[in-house]
């Protein structure tokens, strides 16, 4: 009070006007002596109270509604209490709602008043309206009087049973307020929060782990039975509980879970070929080999990761912040670069935002460059940019550099040099000898490039430049004399003390590379001697020690004159070492240290490490205040290691008798209405998964689908019944045939999902629910809106081009070809249109070949001995993936060729380049001894022909596998017309055109052969033209990036000219090679 009426006259000492409170003081405030010196304060808020004292609610509405528009601004209303406080028992809702926002926030200042509307506040807490019960709650935690303490926890043990979770939300942020004002009732508040957390409303979640982190974080067993329920709540909680939940959780699984990142588990035998230690390595792999199991992810540590990386999406930074340091201390090393895409995100964003981010950032970069090196254009530096937020960028391009994209990196670092931030363009120089030193194929480039900066006109960049010289020299500085010599030249013109001494220094200790110059060097600083600078006499008092061991014929006598001159210095330092060097370099008398001055000043020094200054921020928790800081900061707790065995997982058990009823009754409903229920099941997969923008398509699809479908069970199911009966046991391919082949694995599915409990419910089992459902497609359409067109199919697609057609665009989705492993070539397409459009056949007026099967090519993936039984081949299904149109579709076969059951056949761990993309296969649950079964995934090779490697896990082990793709599956075909494939092939004209001849035997002349052969090797599109043309076309464009491919064949006699025009030239040249070796075979 006494401090803000001084405030209050200070301001109208002056004589000027009093600003308006806005509090009815306007009448006497126009008085200049009207301040707070000489005014009375019982008038201060006069209209107020006497507003608060009627019986008019709306003028006491009206009075609230000011008093909190003050506290609001910031304005003292403390000595309004009691006039508020009467009025707690106000029956008109809206005065006593804004009476309660007001003692909140006073009822700690004014603990005598408030004590004395105690009863008021206890019988608040039974009103029937949930907004008083929780604002009565509130004010009573806000009273910090330890004699009420029990009546604070009574009043939160009944508002954690109240009906509202708005209420149950108050009571979980009373319980902290409660036990720092009483840390003895913790036994009975861990009760409280034991009940909280089994609450299963979102409202209420995120502030019960709140209390649970604030009062009993180390009571990790009350989460246990609590875990999967909040996994699965997390996305719908609200953001700030997000932040909260994520956190706990990252300690959780650090506590309950294993690595999954324990590469050294398997790696024994370092000392292999070491004899002596032959024996001893056996016995302890004999001791180890329990430990050396493969890793198999906890399906709990799973869930938690597949729940909040939906998370990454957030409108809050702070969510997304928290779910990217869960994945990066607690995810697989290959699943952690998709926190990478949205973390960019938030640079979008306030100065302060981007300042956190690119913080984590850099310490991320540390221990992992392969996250954000597809971002590396994100972290170039804007002019906008403020300097602490320029240096944090920096400081992440320098950690990114690699031998591929220094080159990109340093000539942005070129530019930053010129900046008119001397800070930044010193940072800058820092920048690229941290590159010259962590790559050495660069070194001697970034050398040149700083010794050019040296003639720069702004002093403090001629400075810096010199320092990182003088650290780069120092690992190797034989091969580098010029520079040196360089320097000793601009010593005069050098004015930065810190560059003066670097370049000392380099002199002294190199002395010998340049015995002319240093003498004379010498020479000049005795003259400047007493006008250097303190750091630059320190270093000519080293140089000239140096020089009288190296060269003392020239330098004695001057080093006798500086010892002189430093002798009666200023600086007490310069003084003692001027001293302590004379007796060691020019003694009176020779000791023992005088014999050792050469070993003692010329030994050899280490070079510099030159690091991060992040390097060692990652002992912090990533997104914590003492990351940003580099301290621990009070409060903060260390990360938890990861424990060496998994602690026991059946603690998260909840024993629920509801799944096993509902797994009876859905195996009851299974016969009768088997594609409905598998239809619900593909939309709720895909409703649940929102990683891309294609699932979200897929499931809007399956709506469709399914709403058609269930019409049509209704109607004639029994039929429906029939016709998959018949198609099972048809070996004809036809469209009905379809289905059967996805209902093994759907029903391998369903009992797994029975078995287990419902959160646990694997990603891989989503996808495959979203792949069966996209196979289910084509039943509805080949039913249409009737049921006897459904049987006509069976009898008409022999002899209907346009039947055939739907096929093979409906087969697409599905992947598994039909009729003997082959599949109908994508000219298909364009021959039927042509048949449609000219009415003739197309042969009677063009050269274009009609549709044919082209057999698809199998590749061995893993061989049956390798794999311990299992054989995995595959083939290019030339299809369009459902999981990406620029993804290759691969089906793989896997047969089981030993004598024992695999379970858990799946993707493990993914080794890809830049810009590659594995898509997983559902997880197979079981595979008997002699079976077989077909899986899709798809790969996304980025137009390269790289190896995509990964691995094959089953339960017991891992075989390392790659797939290559032929670049002729990596195109996808591309329909155009004569006249446009003309225009485009004279744009790709010299270093896109690749050439070729071969002979051809004469068999193969003829169109068909032509034709076949480059659809072989390719996945093309022919080009229709006149019948009399001889040259055959073909289009088609690569998956990823969609560049345009064209090949042309001419045939003449015995011969034929093939011309490939492409921008990416690998391509093209592989290409053009491809199609001589096959045409050359006869």
């Amino acid at each position: 009070m006494t401090s803000n009426s001084f405030q209050m006259g200070g301001s109208g000492f002056g004589n000027d006007k009093a600003p308006s409170t806005g509090s009815g003081e306007g009448d006497f405030s126009n008085d200049p002596a009207s301040n707070s010196f000489f005014s009375e304060n019982f008038k201060r808020h006069e209209d107020l109270k006497a507003m608060l004292d009627g019986n008019k609610d709306n003028l006491k509405l009206d009075a609230m509604k000011r008093i909190i528009g003050m506290v609001a601004k910031g304005k003292d209303a403390s000595d309004l209490f009691p006039a508020v406080v009467k009025n707690v028992v106000s029956k008109n809702l809206e005065v006593k709602k804004l009476v309660y926002v007001y003692l909140t926030r006073y009822a700690e200042e004014q603990q005598d008043l408030a004590l004395l509307s105690i009863s008021t506040f206890q019988r608040a807490l039974k009103d029937p309206n949930q907004l008083i019960r929780a604002s009565a709650l509130r004010v009573l935690s806000s009273i910090r009087v330890l004699m009420i303490s029990p009546i604070m926890m009574l009043a939160i043990k009944e508002a954690v049973m109240d009906m509202s979770p708005y209420v149950r939300k108050t009571a979980a942020h009373a319980i902290p307020k409660l036990y720092s004002l009483d840390p003895e009732s913790k036994e009975q508040l861990v009760e409280v929060i034991e009940k909280l957390l089994g609450d299963k409303t979102t409202l209420v979640a995120g502030s019960a782990i709140q209390a649970f982190e604030e009062v009993c974080p180390e009571r990790i067993d009350l989460i246990h039975k609590n875990y999967r329920k909040l996994c699965n709540l997390l996305v719908d909680v609200e953001e700030w509980g997000q932040v909260v939940i994520v956190g706990m959780m990252t300690r959780y699984a650090r506590t309950q879970f294993v690595s999954p990142n324990q590469d050294g588990a398997v790696e024994d035998g370092k000392n292999f070929y070491e004899s002596e230690e032959d024996e001893e390595m056996k016995d302890e792999e004999d001791n180890d080999e329990p430990k050396k199991k493969p890793y198999i992810m906890d399906p709990d540590h799973r869930l938690l990761l597949r729940q909040a990386k939906p998370l990454l999406n957030s409108r809050n930074a702070s969510v997304v912040m928290s779910v990217a340091q869960l994945y990066f201390h607690c995810a697989p090393k290959s699943e952690v670069g998709v926190v990478g895409k949205a973390l960019i995100r938030l640079l979008r964003g306030h100065k302060e935002v981007q300042y956190i981010v690119l913080s984590n950032i850099a310490t991320m970069t540390v221990a992992r460059k392969d996250i954000f090196e597809p971002y590396l254009k994100s972290f170039y530096v804007r002019s906008s940019d403020p300097t602490h937020i320029k240096l944090l960028k920096l400081e992440i391009l320098t950690s990114l550099a690699t031998e591929t994209n220094i080159s990109i990196i340093l000539r942005e670092l070129q530019t930053y040099v010129t900046s008119t931030d001397k800070e930044f363009a010193a940072a800058t120089i820092q920048a690229i000898g941290r590159c010259a030193s962590n790559i050495a194929e660069i070194t001697d480039t970034c050398l040149s490039g700083l010794v050019h900066l040296m003639s720069n006109r702004d002093e403090s960049v001629v400075a810096e430049s010199v320092v990182v010289i003088k650290k780069l020299l120092q690992m190797q500085s034989s091969e580098h004399k010029d520079i040196i010599t360089h320097m000793a030249k601009m010593v005069d013109e050098i004015t930065v003390p810190m560059a003066r001494a670097s370049i000392l220094w380099l002199i002294g200790e190199y002395s010998e590379r340049v015995p002319k110059i240093a003498p004379d060097v010498l020479r000049k600083m005795a003259k400047s001697f007493i006008t250097e600078e303190d750091i630059v006499k320190l270093q000519i008092l080293n140089l000239s020690a140096k020089l009288c061991i190296t060269n003392s014929k020239q330098t004695r006598l001057l080093c006798q004159y500086v010892f002189n001159l430093a002798k009666y210095d200023q600086n007490y330092d310069i003084r003692d070492r001027s001293r302590f060097l004379r007796q060691l370099i020019l003694p009176a008398e020779k000791g023992p240290l005088a014999k050792h001055a050469k070993k003692i000043l010329l030994a050899t020094k280490p070079a510099p490490v030159l690091q991060s200054k992040f390097e060692d921020r990652d002992q912090y928790q990533l997104g914590t205040l003492s990351h940003i800081l580099n301290n621990k900061t009070t409060g903060y707790k260390d990360l938890p290691e990861w424990p060496e065995e998994a602690p026991d997982s059946s603690v998260r058990n909840v024993e629920v008798p509801v799944p096993q009823v509902t797994s009876s009754k859905s195996g009851e409903r299974k016969k009768p209405t088997k594609e409905r229920g598998f239809y619900s099941e593909s939309e709720s997969s895909s409703e649940d998964e929102d990683d891309s923008d294609e699932d979200s398509e897929d499931s809007d699809e399956d709506e469709e689908e399914d709403s058609d479908e269930e019409s049509e069970d209704e109607t004639d199911e029994s039929e429906e019944s029939e016709e998959e009966e018949d198609s099972e046991d048809s070996d004809v391919p036809q469209k009905n045939s379809i289905p059967p082949k996805t209902s093994a694995p759907k029903k391998a599915v369903k009992v797994e999902k029975s078995e287990s409990e419902e959160e646990e419910e694997s990603s891989s089992e989503e996808e495959s629910s979203s792949e069966q459902s996209e196979e289910e497609k084509p039943l509805p359409k080949s039913k249409g809106s009737k049921k006897k067109p459904a049987k006509e199919t069976k009898t008409a697609p022999q002899n209907n081009a346009d039947l055939l057609l739907d096929l093979d665009l409906f087969g697409s989705s599905n992947g598994v070809s039909s009729g003997g492993g082959a599949v109908l070539t994508p000219s298909m397409a364009s021959a039927m249109g042509n048949l449609s459009l000219s009415g003739t056949p197309a042969s009677s007026s063009s050269n274009f070949v009609q549709p044919m099967n082209v057999p698809l090519k199998s590749y061995e993936l893993l061989n049956r001995m390798t794999g311990k039984g299992l054989g995995i081949t595959y083939k290019f299904t030339r299809t369009i993936s459902m999981f990406s149109p620029k993804m290759v579709s691969i089906e793989l076969t896997l047969t089981n060729h030993g004598d024992n059951q695999l379970s858990g056949i799946k993707i493990g761990k993914k080794t890809v380049q830049p810009g590659m993309e594995i898509q997983d296969f559902p997880e197979i649950a079981s595979l008997g001894n002699g079976a077989s079964t077909s899986v899709l995934m798809a790969i996304n090779f980025n137009d390269t022909t790289q190896p995509a490697k990964f691995e094959i896990c089953t339960l017991e082990q891992a075989f390392s596998v790659s797939i290559t793709a032929p670049v002729g599956e990596l195109l996808q075909p591309h329909t155009m017309g004569l006249q446009d494939f003309t225009q485009q092939q004279g744009k790709l004209k010299g270093m896109t055109e690749n050439t070729g001849k071969v002979k051809i035997p004469k068999e193969k002349t003829d169109a068909k052969s032509v034709v076949t052969s480059v659809i072989t090797v390719a996945n093309m599109l022919q080009v229709p033209s006149s019948e009399t043309d001889t040259v055959y076309r073909f289009a088609a464009k690569t998956m990823s990036e969609g560049v345009l491919v064209l090949v042309s064949v001419s045939v003449e006699e015995e011969a034929a000219n093939i011309i490939v025009n492409c921008e990416k030239m690998v391509i093209g040249t592989m290409l053009l090679k491809d199609l001589k070796s096959l045409l050359a075979k006869s």
